[in-house]
């Protein structure tokens, strides 16, 4: 350890002399307290540290001690269902040893239960050859994560001896290599760097949709397993609720909830509803799957900005043992607000509003560790990140710089309307403005998945919605008495999807998560009113007489999301009661109905 004398205090930011053998990114102790802090700038032998508790209470004169380490997360079994704050210190537990709710200076906690002990079932044998990623057992984390305890990272050799089953605590040792340096114990636990990715064999091009159960973002604006998404708007539009409804009904695998920066009571809120949320794949608990880490806007800023990548190295952990994984970022701004604020204070050359001049590589780096990879590890496994950050422009202005520089890199925008939620329209994606570059691959696999013709319908959506923009404007310089008959349908039309299909509600059971198949049926349920009033004005009806005669269907229409997903039979026949209702109307055989449908 290497020990100086701190010299002034800056907020996080604290400078101390005599700290010539220490390194950048070394893990230091602070003052009498022994607060933890991090190097980030060296001068000659003056350091300045980055201090991730309050400051309040040291002074010049104090010991500041660099420990040699980096900044490390623990990675092993006891992270699922737990909550962190910015730097891994898991906060019921910190309560507990501060007796204090809220975060105590100078309080130490270990990340991972030290005294839990876990079922370790070996599957490999003495004698075995090793090496990084290579699965030496299993520990049976949570009813849905079989957590596998792997070798770590640049080490290698022969397993002299392992442990036989039996429940043991993160520190016990269940595995000793012999290692070209000599023997080397491995127990549950293992750690990390956090600013240093993960090692992979090699990284692949996503291939799996993302499904999400929320309709606007699945059918028009996917994102894959492994892809990245940014989800920009101003206060009050919705992102938070956007990156809550992915956490809860995505199929992924595991979920790393990052509050950066944002409210207590959005954590809270978390911490109290998803207990109770049911994933409707697993049948078990959301939280059987879900790591929360919580730097919210009144704790330490230099925490904030750690918390990142605490979150993206717990991502990357769960990755390497073949797991679908999404981390939610909430949100970035708040995160390049803190770089903005150490910044300044090592009074760096700032850049556009006062950000680091190094923020769009910094911004890039933590997306670039998002992808589908196949990991270390002689059994090839194969696992992604998602990464779903949202952004917080001052003002809902997508021109600044956190904004512009994280569209430069991920490949999906949703972005949100703050017209669209004062409507209370959720989620409030704007799909004018909203763009997926991944929309084309995810249409043809669900095509595939489907065996139906999902890319025509979303692509007949897409046209509508475009169609009723341009009507739009005509009505607003001439007036809605002006637009024929068959755009009067399409103005119907768009209604209906953007009122009945887009519009969700996720306080309602059956409709806050949509299955494919079920968003299917209702796209082309509406499809098909669109498709059948156009015939019947070939016919000789007026847009009038299908508007009167068609308020009930429409009505049946409108309630067809409600309908439960085990319930899909329904949709089946209102679809079978649209056509015989227009049928009559025609005074047509049904057969021919079908047929001109068909022909449409």
């Amino acid at each position: 350890m290497k020990a100086g004398i701190i010299e002034k205090v800056s907020g996080p930011l604290v400078t101390a002399r005599g700290m010539a053998d220490a390194n950048i990114q070394d893990l230091c102790l602070v003052g009498q307290k022994q607060l933890i802090g991090e190097i980030i700038e060296m001068r000659g032998d003056l350091a300045s540290v980055q201090v991730y508790e309050e400051t309040s209470g040291i002074g010049p004169g104090e010991p500041l001690t660099s420990t040699g380490q980096a900044l490390s997360v623990e990675l092993g079994p006891g992270l699922i269902a737990e909550m962190f704050d910015g730097i891994q210190r898991p906060l019921d537990r910190f309560m507990q040893a501060a007796h204090s709710p809220f975060l105590t200076k100078g309080t130490s906690v270990p990340a991972l239960d030290r005294q839990h002990r876990w079922l370790f079932t070996p599957l490999l044998s003495a004698g075995a050859a090793v090496g990084p990623g290579d699965v030496l057992g299993t520990v049976q984390e949570t009813a849905v994560v079989l957590h596998k305890i792997m070798v770590p990272p640049g080490c290698q050799g022969q397993i002299r001896q392992i442990a036989s089953q039996g429940e043991y605590t993160v520190e016990e040792t269940i595995a000793e290599l012999e290692t070209d340096g000599g023997p080397r114990p491995l127990t549950l636990m293992q750690k990390w760097p956090v600013r240093f990715p993960r090692p992979v064999a090699e990284k692949l091009k996503p291939a799996e949709p993302l499904l999400s159960g929320q309709r606007v973002i699945d059918t028009l604006f996917p994102v894959m397993k492994g892809g990245t998404a940014a989800v920009p708007g101003p206060f009050g539009a919705g992102k938070t609720v956007v990156q809550h409804q992915i956490a809860k009904w995505s199929d992924v695998d595991l979920v790393v909830y990052v509050g950066c920066g944002e409210r207590g009571n959005e954590m809270t809120d978390v911490m109290q509803e998803f207990p109770h949320l049911i994933d409707p794949r697993s049948g078990q608990s959301i939280m059987q799957r879900t790591i929360l880490i919580a730097n919210t806007s009144n704790m330490p800023v230099a925490a904030r900005e750690a918390s990142i990548y605490t979150g993206i190295t717990i991502a990357e952990y769960y990755r390497d043992m073949g797991y679908n994984v999404a981390i939610m970022a909430d949100s970035t701004s708040r995160w390049a607000e803190a770089l903005r604020e150490l910044s300044g204070r090592l009074q760096e050359m700032p850049g556009d509003e006062g950000y680091p001049a190094y923020l769009g590589s910094r911004i890039s780096a933590y997306y670039e560790r998002a992808g589908r990879v196949t990991a270390l590890g002689r059994d090839r496994r194969t696992g992604s990140i998602t990464a779903i950050s949202a952004v917080s422009p001052p003002g809902g202005d997508i021109a600044e710089p956190v904004t512009e520089n994280t569209l430069r890199v991920v490949k999906v925008f949703w972005g949100l309307d703050a017209n669209l939620s004062r409507q209370r329209h959720f989620p409030a994606i704007n799909w004018l403005t909203s763009y997926s570059l991944y929309a084309e691959p995810v249409r043809r696999l669900i095509d595939e998945r489907l065996g139906t013709d999902w890319s025509q319908t979303v692509q007949w959506m897409s046209d509508i919605l475009q169609e009723e923009a341009r009507l739009d404007e005509i009505i607003r310089l001439i007036g809605v008495d002006s637009v024929p008959d068959a755009g009067r349908v399409t103005l119907d039309s768009a209604k209906s999807l953007r009122e009945d299909y887009l519009q969700q509600n996720s306080f309602d059971s059956d409709d806050a998560f949509t299955s494919l198949a079920k968003q299917y049926a209702l796209l082309r349920l509406i499809q098909l009113y669109d498709r059948q009033s156009r015939r019947a004005l070939e016919a000789g009806l007026t847009y009038q007489d299908i508007n009167r005669l068609g308020a009930g269907l429409r009505e049946q229409i409108a309630r067809a999301k409600f309908v439960p997903e085990d319930r899909l039979e329904r949709l089946e026949q209102l679809q079978q009661a649209l056509r015989q209702a227009f049928a009559s109307w025609l005074d047509e055989d049904l057969s021919d109905n079908l047929a001109g449908e068909k022909e449409a």
